[in-house]
């Protein structure tokens, strides 16, 4: 109990004397799992309204790895865009490795799966007549996917909450790719896992705290937003 009082005062004091580091992966955080959220919503949702509206051969198979895809290990995706980035690998010549792009781009890949599958859950969810009457009016395939993405917009935003849940708390993705470079790629889950172990649990509680309070803060604002949408 020592140890959590202490990482609670720890964590007062750093926020209370806006702590330069603790600022800097703070906002870093937010620049790059924001980031990441929003090339997901982006991809994902029209993706998944996509996949829900068409019929095709090997949709089955799309769609698996799609829902695979949902549940994909985040240092697996690391070790994949780490090969692609390396000097050697295909893209090592534009220099991206170590950099908040490389995370950008692995927590992206985390994300889009869970707002894709997600989104095609909701969609599918919605009454079937409700597509028969919209095609009946007229609509084009585009504005029937936008009609639709409209009235499921309240488990879409659930979706975008789960997308953003996934990339703020993951951490092995971050290491591989980012390199944890303090004043370059260090963000509150990377710098947590250094504090801990360097036997700093105070510092690391504190951390932790904070960035329990970044994704609550982040989820209030998603959750007013999807509870002032309800019909």
């Amino acid at each position: 109990m020592d140890l959590i009082f202490e990482g609670l005062r720890e964590a007062i004091r750093k926020i209370a004397t806006l702590d330069p580091a603790l600022r800097e992966a703070a906002l870093r955080t937010l620049q790059v799992s924001g980031t990441a959220t929003l090339v997901s919503l982006v991809i994902g949702v029209p993706a998944g309204v996509a996949l829900a509206l068409s019929r095709f051969r090997g949709r089955t198979f799309v769609v698996s790895l799609v829902n695979t895809g949902m549940g994909l290990p985040p240092v697996v995706v690391g070790l994949f865009v780490m090969i692609l980035l390396w000097r050697s690998g295909p893209l090592g010549g534009l220099g991206l490795l170590y950099t908040p792009t490389a995370m950008i781009v692995a927590q992206s890949l985390i994300a889009i799966p869970l707002v894709t599958g997600l989104s095609l859950a909701a969609v599918q969810a919605l009454p079937p007549r409700l597509l028969l009457q919209v095609r009946a009016l007229g609509a084009t395939p585009v504005q029937c996917a936008g009609i639709l993405a409209r009235e499921a917009q309240l488990p879409i935003l659930a979706a975008l909450m789960a997308g953003f849940g996934a990339v703020v708390s993951e951490v092995g993705a971050s290491l591989m790719v980012g390199g944890n470079i303090r004043g370059s790629t260090r963000v509150l889950t990377t710098a947590t896992v250094l504090e801990a172990g360097k036997g700093n649990f105070a510092g690391a509680i504190a951390l932790g705290i904070v960035l329990l309070a970044l994704a609550y803060s982040i989820n209030v604002v998603l959750t007013r937003l999807q509870q002032r949408s309800r019909p």
